[in-house]
């Protein structure tokens, strides 16, 4: 409803609609998308002009402006608490976390603007908007994506540290992703939706969708999501012209060797909301399908999410609330996924083929597809993952004050937190890495550990007041197991929060050291013992006196017991 211009006669109405037109609508070959400059004054356009419309501004993001949300709601209500008491559901819309990949921007600004003049926005669905993440990105303007098909210029991939903000919703090291998760926890969105675009395999199809791998997300959503959203949005865009497939990540070279579904973990926008009991979808319109083809998928897939939603209203609700249930009450968590090659299904894939040839630069033998030669032929799809690894929750993690991020990530993610009143030591279960491999080359600016392996130990471990207790009876235990726990896939573990534990802080002189260690094994004979069996198994320890020393020192008293300990305790009586 307009705030201003309720009674203005229609053909004045039909002027305040052309007026309201954006830069992709406005080019003739619809091969525009706007600056952020445009992006903003439309929206606080948007904002003065509709009582149904609030724009609102979120923290800083690295190139310090603010982020922008704007929301959508029937009885002008923007509380996010009072929405939830009156049954709501919210969709969050994500755009713009590659600004290279522009589709959702333009879509958005476009329903937006189509829903408030038609007074089409549902009574049961607030809709939130994020119209820009990556606003540092899209202030770099360029054309860096090589094999894009439009639109003429488009925003950079990273940030302003040159962050994938894709791959930041665990770690943290932007202020958008702080922001975003502000937003996040606030709105607590039902279903949530991240825009993009691909490279990859040439086929027919405008647009592949990712939705959150059923195997990760709670079993009870996962079944709901399926049935009643994913086939649905399948029927819906086909119907449209826009036939859908699971996004294509090939098993060889082409997608004909079978194609396997993405496994989102946390690091990834849809993968942090499956932490969140939040049903996602990515969908990722092909780049070198036109730009309008892309923009145009892109508003009728949200265009149908809105409509499925207000359809399912308070089923969606309930069935949420029941998954998140399960997961408070949940005693085994999978904390590592394997694809299940045994498991996949046949679906018809809408493909062109793949042909070799010479290359024109350097001779050798590459790779096209021939877009005279569609096929349509039946392929596998991997779409099962089945657990590797699984921890069961203990009753409580103890976390020393002194990782403060760590705290503050919790909290910011609606996690319950307790503290100490006094200085106490607790009988816990406390890791000690054993072994991890680490990346060789940084990724996203960390040497990110994998492959961990864990030595568990019972000890009296002492904490302070003010040290932090983080109990597991919460609706938020996935994001508590998956941070907290070593060897999750995207734990801060992984992604070197704790790397200080991994080196020494006190050594040896080996001149010195030399007549204790002597001391030591004539005195102790268990550990003269342990020696020479450690010898006779190992041969590079029985040719190396210094390693010898080193077996020595690291089995006495006088090695710290902090070198490789875990500082996170685990409450299990």
């Amino acid at each position: 409803m307009l705030k201003s211009f309720v009674f203005l006669p229609l053909i004045f109405f039909s002027f305040f609609v052309q007026a309201q037109k954006i830069a992709f609508e406005l080019d003739d070959k619809h091969n525009r998308t706007a600056t952020y400059e445009e992006v903003l004054a439309f929206y606080r356009h948007l904002d003065s002009s509709y009582v149904q419309a609030k724009l609102f501004s979120f923290g800083t993001t690295d190139v310090g402006k603010a982020l922008q949300l704007m929301v959508l709601s029937k009885d002008g209500d923007f509380d996010p608490l009072s929405l939830r008491k009156k049954n709501k559901s919210i969709i969050l819309f994500n755009n713009g976390i590659h600004p290279g990949e522009p589709e959702g921007i333009d879509a958005s600004m476009m329903l937006i603007r189509d829903l408030l003049i038609k007074d089409a926005v549902p009574d049961n669905v607030v809709l939130c908007f994020i119209p820009v993440y990556n606003i540092d990105g899209m202030l770099n303007r360029g054309v860096s994506r090589v094999n894009q098909n439009g639109p003429e210029q488009y925003g950079f991939r990273g940030n302003r540290q040159n962050l994938d903000l894709n791959r930041d919703f665990i770690k943290t090291d932007s202020r958008n992703s702080q922001t975003f998760q502000e937003i996040f926890n606030r709105w607590d969105p039902d279903v949530f939706i991240d825009n993009h675009a691909s490279n990859g395999a040439d086929y027919q199809y405008v647009m592949t969708l990712i939705d959150t791998q059923p195997d990760k997300l709670n079993t009870i959503l996962a079944d709901y999501m399926l049935k009643n959203y994913t086939q649905e949005l399948y029927n819906r865009m086909e119907g449209e012209g826009y036939r859908l497939v699971p996004y294509v990540d090939s098993r060889g070279e082409t997608p004909e060797s079978g194609i396997v579904s993405f496994l989102e973990n946390p690091r990834y926008s849809t993968g942090y909301a499956a932490l969140h009991n939040t049903i996602a979808y990515m969908p990722e319109t092909h780049m070198w399908k036109p730009f309008a083809q892309r923009v145009n998928a892109t508003y009728a897939l949200m265009k149908h999410l809105i409509d499925i939603t207000h359809e399912q209203g308070s089923q969606l609700l309930a069935v949420r609330k029941k998954a998140k249930q399960s997961v408070k009450d949940q005693q085994i968590f999978p904390l590592a996924w394997e694809l299940d090659t045994l498991n996949y299904r046949q679906i018809d894939f809408y493909g062109y083929e793949a042909m070799h040839k010479p290359s024109e630069v350097s001779g050798q033998d590459r790779l096209y597809y021939d877009r005279n030669k569609p096929f349509t032929r039946k392929i596998k799809l991997y779409n099962r993952y089945k657990p590797k690894l699984t921890v069961k929750k203990p009753s409580a993690y103890i976390i020393p004050q002194a990782y403060e991020k760590v705290v503050k990530l919790l909290a910011l993610n609606g996690v319950k937190l307790e503290t100490l009143e006094r200085d106490t030591t607790l009988l816990l279960d406390m890791y000690y890495i054993k072994r991890f491999k680490s990346l060789e080359k940084p990724f996203e600016g960390h040497y990110l550990h994998r492959e961990v392996e864990l030595v568990t130990k019972k000890m009296e471990v002492p904490f302070y007041a003010g040290d932090v207790i983080v109990k597991t009876d919460q609706e938020k235990n996935r994001y508590i197991i998956e941070t907290l726990e070593p060897q999750a896939v995207d734990s801060y573990f992984c992604w070197n929060f704790f790397d200080a534990i991994l080196g020494q802080k006190e050594y040896f002189a080996s001149y010195i050291f030399e007549e204790e260690a002597e001391r030591l094994l004539k005195e102790n004979r268990a550990l003269a013992h342990a020696f020479e069996k450690a010898k006779q198994a190992d041969s590079s320890l029985m040719k190396n006196g210094q390693a010898q020393l080193d077996w020595i020192y690291k089995h006495s008293s006088y090695y710290e017991k902090t070198h490789l300990l875990y500082p996170i305790g685990r409450l299990t009586d």
